[in-house]
């Protein structure tokens, strides 16, 4: 395990990859470290992999930071979570541009049946104090996980609202694990390590750089089932991530606020221009999500009456003399993109039909 998670993460650190090609060399290779056993020819094969990554990839320098990296998180009791793991966020794991690795440090299950991210400015009112609080303790009784990026203001506020009300809740860094920034949330951060925690796309030693924070939004926005925008200007790290949750079609919900406002104008535009639902409490959202209903009696049903696509039937076909199947036997035997089978087996999960176990296997629950 220790080998290929080295590989894993070396595959990472090459520069230049991105997660895109870097995922397309893990299918097309069979694996991480299988990438880095290939020949430069066949590597140099790999649709856009230029000979300047190939070089990189054969590079012993790439496996030498690997092994500091894999030190570090070893001391450190951090969890590396490859893009193919099941305990990757499942719902992150769908979104195309999805980090490879991610780095954990805590006790929540990411993969719990409700999650939503709570955002906004770090100017917060007392009103969005109160708004934001009155919510998470409404959630409390949904038992969801509180998803958030550990910066001032809503963000602080949704942490430790949800710590306040027994609620997990993780929060998602703009740079690696050696520090806590801003400082001021250090002690936050602790708390969070006993009923949640702490995630991070970047290595040790990366500094919280202003380019880094898009990025961590995206892990916000991929990871969650819904985004509720607290409070925002009309640009921000908040926007940015309503945007993207929206690019990956998660529900939004903005909190309407008051004209003239400036940290009200975002939640205000995202609503006029129906990027997100006009929500004021927890039973809108509920409503929204349909978190309101009993599920098992909504899965039962639709297992019974739901009618499948073309793509969902195809992949039902190959369950049909087994309950449980690899993943490489789902996409050898539908010949479907991998793009459009996790989509398919995402939505077979969340309608009760398909379970994910480890080692990239689906159980049949019909």
């Amino acid at each position: 395990m220790e080998r290929q998670k080295l590989y894993e993460i070396a595959l990472t650190l090459v520069t230049g990859i991105g997660v895109v090609n870097g995922k397309k060399l893990v299918t097309y290779c069979g694996g991480a470290e299988a990438v880095f056993c290939e020949t430069k020819k066949t590597l140099a094969k790999v649709p856009n992999i230029t000979e300047n990554i190939v070089e990189k990839i054969l590079s012993p320098k790439v496996l030498r930071r690997a092994e500091e990296e894999l030190l570090f998180i070893e001391e450190n009791g951090i969890t590396p979570l490859f893009y193919l793991d099941a305990q990757y966020p499942k719902r992150l794991q769908h979104c195309h541009d999805s980090p490879m690795m991610l780095y954990y440090k805590g006790n929540a299950d990411l993969n719990v049946s409700k999650v939503i991210g709570v955002v906004g400015t770090r100017n917060i009112s007392e009103y969005g104090k109160y708004v934001a609080e009155s919510i998470i303790a409404d959630l409390s009784a949904d038992n969801v996980l509180i998803v958030s990026g550990l910066a001032y203001g809503v963000d602080a506020m949704a942490h430790k609202s949800a710590l306040k009300y027994d609620l997990a809740t993780v929060g998602v860094l703009g740079h690696g694990m050696q520090t806590i920034y801003p400082a001021e949330n250090r002690k936050l951060s602790q708390k969070m390590l006993e009923k949640g925690g702490i995630l991070t796309e970047f290595v040790s030693g990366t500094k919280p750089d202003r380019e880094n924070f898009p990025q961590r939004n995206r892990v916000v926005a991929g990871m969650v089932d819904c985004l509720l925008v607290v409070e925002s200007a009309l640009k921000g790290g908040a926007m940015i991530t309503a945007e993207l949750a929206n690019s990956y079609d998660r529900e939004v919900f903005a909190i309407p606020g008051r004209v003239g406002d400036i940290y009200s104008e975002g939640c205000n535009q995202l609503i006029r221009t129906n990027k997100a639902n006009l929500i004021t409490n927890a039973t809108d959202i509920r409503y929204i999500m349909r978190w309101d209903v009993d599920t098992k009696v909504v899965s039962k049903q639709m297992r019974m009456f739901r009618d499948f696509s073309d793509e969902e039937r195809k992949v039902m076909d190959v369950f049909e003399n087994n309950q449980i199947v690899h993943l490489d036997d789902i996409i050898v035997s539908t010949e479907l993109s991998p793009s459009k089978i996790a989509s398919v087996l995402l939505s077979l999960e969340f309608d009760g039909i398909l379970t994910a176990l480890p080692g990239k296997r689906y159980q049949k629950l019909l």
